[in-house]
């Protein structure tokens, strides 16, 4: 059986209780193909006010929790918590978190063992720099990034693979459907080499990175693009074409 099309809109610090209804709405209403699982991750504070309203035929994720299940850590939140709120999956190591709250490696790695044992599915982002990609360092930072997530999973159903590289988020550049192939092809094989045959070929890699409705059908095309992670483009109509993209 092939793998299931997945589509994740990452609303990120973006949205208010109107904005956020609106698009509850428009998703609603929205036919997705029975090929595709399509997931948002609104703002924390949303979480309830999405999951309760929206159709249930769109996944809710948190963009991020923390390693424990609870505890004296101001401002964060525990797997528990978020299940709670209905929500089904949790992003885990986007590039925002990485280099701009500076989460290191280690941390992204008990993160992503935490809300796997909590029962929450995981998806977790790997990427690399502008001066890594350029450095022709794009493998070794991508494949570091993908053993400390693989070292901390049991369960790879419950496991979606990112790839962002972090040079074409928010940039308006994107990875040519070629360059997303060639990295998504190399982390499936080290994936076979370092993991097995069966995660290697049931493990949907998706890619991210100023995904848009004009450049969502050709990367969609590429045989181990397994969907996207959208960011900007989730806030806008054209989200429901990048649902259709495989369609």
């Amino acid at each position: 059986m092939g793998r299931k099309f997945f589509v994740g809109g990452n609303w990120k610090m973006n949205g208010s209780r109107e904005s956020v209804k609106a698009l509850v709405c428009s998703l609603s209403a929205a036919e997705i193909p029975a090929g595709t699982e399509v997931v948002v991750a609104p703002p924390a504070i949303y979480l309830s006010l999405v999951r309760e309203t929206m159709d249930a035929k769109v996944g809710v994720a948190a963009q991020n929790c923390y390693k424990v299940a609870s505890g004296a850590f101001t401002g964060e939140l525990s797997p528990a918590m978020i299940k709670d709120c209905g929500a089904e999956w949790i992003i885990l190591g986007h590039s925002e978190r990485r280099h701009v709250f500076g989460e290191s490696d280690e941390l992204i790695g008990q993160k992503v063992s935490h809300a796997l044992s909590a029962g929450v599915g995981v998806i977790a982002c790997v990427g690399e720099k502008l001066d890594e990609r350029e450095a022709g360092s794009t493998e070794k930072v991508v494949f570091q990034q993908t053993k400390v997530i693989a070292d901390n999973v049991k369960d790879w159903s419950k496991v979606v693979l990112a790839y962002e590289p972090v040079w074409a988020i928010g940039t308006g550049k994107t990875a040519t459907p070629q360059q997303a192939q060639e990295i998504h092809e190399k982390m499936r094989k080290w994936l076979k080499d370092n993991v097995s045959d069966q995660v290697a070929c049931s493990v949907r890699i998706i890619y991210g990175g100023s995904v848009t409705g004009a450049t969502c059908k050709e990367l969609a095309g590429m045989a181990d693009v397994d969907g996207f992670l959208v960011g900007g483009a989730s806030l806008k109509a054209e989200f429901l074409d990048i649902i259709k993209a495989k369609k």
